[in-house]
C-alpha cells in the first residue's frame, strides 16, 4: 500500500477528518498573530487552514458557498488563491464566451 492510499484510507476515519478541520481552523486563527511577523507567514497559514477546513468539513463547505454566492468577486479571489479547478474551469469558460461574443 502506498503513502496516497494510505492517507486516503485514513481521512476517511471521522475522529481524523474532525481532527483535521480543527486545525484548520486553528491555523486560521492564528493567522493575525502571525501576520504582524514580516513577511507573508500569516497569508499563508489562512490559505492553509482554509484549505483543510474546505477539504475535510461539509460545514465550512456551505458556509464557503453561501459566502461565495454573496460576495462573488471576493469569493473568485479565494478560488483563485486556493487555485481550485472549480475556478479554472470556470475562467476557460468565461473565456470561451467571450471570444464566441466577440465575434
Amino acid at each position: 500500500m502506498t503513502i496516497g492510499e494510505r492517507w486516503r484510507s485514513l481521512s476517511g476515519i471521522p475522529a481524523v477528518r474532525t481532527s483535521l478541520f480543527v486545525l484548520g481552523l486553528l491555523l486560521m486563527l492564528s493567522a493575525p498573530l502571525v501576520g504582524v511577523l514580516p513577511g507573508p507567514g500569516g497569508t499563508i497559514l489562512f490559505g492553509a487552514g482554509l484549505a483543510l477546513s474546505l477539504k475535510y468539513s461539509e460545514w465550512a463547505k456551505r458556509k464557503y458557498v453561501q459566502f461565495k454566492r454573496r460576495h462573488p468577486r471576493k469569493g473568485a479571489w479565494a478560488d483563485w488563491g486556493l487555485r481550485r479547478p472549480s475556478a479554472r474551469r470556470r475562467e476557460a469558460l468565461r473565456k470561451e464566451q467571450e471570444a464566441i461574443g466577440d465575434d
